[in-house]
Order: C-alpha cells, then structure tokens, then sequence
C-alpha cells in the first residue's frame, strides 16, 4: 500500500488510497469522533493564521476538533497516528523530505457545508508540505454531496480534476503547496481527518 503511494507521489504529486485502515479501525475512529462531536468539543473552523484568523462562512462552514497525540488519547486516534508515522519515516526515506512531525484534526461538514477553492499551505509559510485527508463516512451513496475536488496540474485551479467520494477508510495525500482543491457541499454529515506532514 505504501509503495504504491510512494509512486504516485514521485510520478504525479498525489495519490488516493482505499482501505487505508482495517474494517475495524475506520468505524471505531469513527465512533471517536461522533463521541467528541455529541460532547461538544469541535469549534468553527477559520480561514487564515494567528491574528488574521476569522470564521468566513462564504468560504468555508466545517467544524474541526484538533488531534491529541497524548498518552491517554482516544485508542483510535493513536493507532490512525503511529500509522501516519511510518508513512512518515517511508516518505523520508524515499525522497529525503526532512517531515518532522504532523498535526492534524477531525473535521465534520454538517448538512450543507462545504469549503471553496484554497491551497493548504499558508501565505508566507513553508512548514505544511504534504497534505494528508482521511475519510470515516460508513455507506456514503452518490448524491451525499461532500466530495473533495482535486485539480490534478499542480499550481492550476482549472484544467483536469479528480471528483473523490469521501468513502470510509480512504487515504488521500497531496503537496500541500501545489494542488487547489475544494470540498464540495455536503447533503449529510460528513467526517475525515484532515491534516499535514511538517518541514522545519
């Protein structure tokens, strides 16, 4: 499965991976963040970085709960992260990257939401170099909404695209500085972990 990530990213800059997790992992990282989600724990999510943070709902309505690599976080969570990092150290060794660490968080786009056009990669920022979207959406049937679009030509928000389903279990991973994407309108709540891998 790695290895086949690896070619897609040295050949193209991105790669989509079903079953990134096992059948028992996907529903029960799930269950975790159904269990945040009902406990109140996500916030709005914003558009920019610091102080020139700020909710933009023409640009982007999902809610976001950050990851917690802590000894005592969700069981779920932890596995999902100790798998990111071999593909971590896997990247590193492949093409000499220098990825350090990664942060990440779960994301639901309630009913409607959705997220325009952008880059990953913040404005005079170079840390965010790889881009990393998990899927945990049990029976998502078309018309759900909610697929991401990727523009395929890197630096081009025109051109050719690739329209991903948001399917439970499903890995995709792209140069985070490189490929437009969007988030299309939901018609249910959809959830995936959205995060990065970092340079220094």
């Amino acid at each position: 499965m790695i290895p086949a990530l690896l070619s897609d990213i040295d050949r193209q800059g991105w790669s989509i991976l079903p079953n990134f997790l096992s059948r028992e992992e996907g529903p029960a990282l799930a269950g975790e963040c159904r269990t945040a989600w009902r406990g109140g724990e996500f916030h709005r999510a914003g558009v920019g970085k610091g102080a020139g943070l700020a909710i933009r709902e023409d640009i982007r309505r999902d809610h976001v709960l950050w990851l917690d690599a802590a000894a005592d976080a969700a069981p779920f969570q932890k596995i999902y992260l100790e798998k990111l990092e071999q593909l971590r150290l896997a990247l590193n060794e492949r093409f000499y990257l220098g990825l350090f660490d990664f942060e990440g968080h779960f994301a639901i786009y309630p009913e409607g939401a959705f997220y325009k056009a952008h880059l990953d990669r913040h404005q005079n920022t170079q840390e965010r170099l790889l881009t990393v979207i998990l899927y945990l959406n049990e029976h998502w049937l078309p018309g759900d909404g909610g697929e991401l679009k990727l523009w395929t030509t890197q630096g081009q928000q025109d051109g050719p695209s690739e329209i991903i389903e948001p399917h439970m279990g499903t890995l995709v991973v792209f140069l985070a500085g490189d490929h437009w994407h969007e988030v299309l309108p939901a018609a249910k709540n959809r959830m995936s972990i959205t995060g990065w891998f970092l340079t220094r």
